[in-house]
């Protein structure tokens, strides 16, 4: 999995955005991005609010499972997503663990990492690629299906996140066929994500 994961993290760019291997030197600018929306963190599995920052931080840089990072629009390091649940054999993997600062929201710029990820995921030879959102996150369901994916359920009761909430998740999928079958509209995908 090693030359897996070192083909899969990689810095991605599009014009002024840039998706590089999350590192111990962006804590500080992240914690700050982090840190900008405080009132977002209990829809998600697990918090980077300033209380829960470094350990969460910690946790995810330490995790072999999760292949995070660093997101910057020009020179300002602005969010964090990641691949992870790699399952190589059988060709998928998920993208999730996202955060982009309030400013970068609804600015299109959400559709542009996505697609960087996607494009780089499917010519890394995986086949499916999934998105497990918290029920009550509508925002990023809306991207995810702006982006072309199906959902394809359900998982009730799946996980329970940090605040105890048990999480009820949606699961949606992008199959390679799909997005290469949707190539003309993806360069339509734009702000309002």
């Amino acid at each position: 999995m090693n030359s897996l994961r070192d083909r899969l993290l990689v810095p991605l760019r599009a014009d002024t955005l840039l998706l590089t291997p999350l590192a111990e030197p962006h804590r500080d600018a992240l914690r700050a991005a982090c840190a900008a929306d405080p009132a977002i963190w209990p829809i998600y599995a697990t918090s980077f609010a300033p209380p829960q920052f470094d350990a969460s931080f910690d946790a995810l840089l330490a995790n072999p499972g999760r292949l995070p990072f660093a997101v910057f629009q020009n020179d300002g390091l602005i969010g964090m997503t990641a691949y992870l649940r790699l399952v190589p054999g059988a060709q998928t993997l998920e993208i999730g663990n996202s955060y982009l600062a309030p400013g970068a929201r609804g600015t299109g710029l959400n559709a542009i990492m996505k697609r960087l990820m996607i494009d780089h995921a499917f010519g890394c030879d995986f086949r499916r690629i999934e998105f497990r959102i918290d029920t009550r996150n509508v925002r990023s369901q809306a991207a995810v299906r702006k982006l072309g994916a199906t959902q394809e359920g359900t998982l009730r009761a799946e996980r329970i996140t940090w605040t105890g909430h048990v999480r009820d998740t949606a699961l949606f999928a992008l199959l390679r066929e799909d997005w290469e079958t949707a190539a003309p509209q993806k360069a339509a995908i734009s702000a309002g994500d």
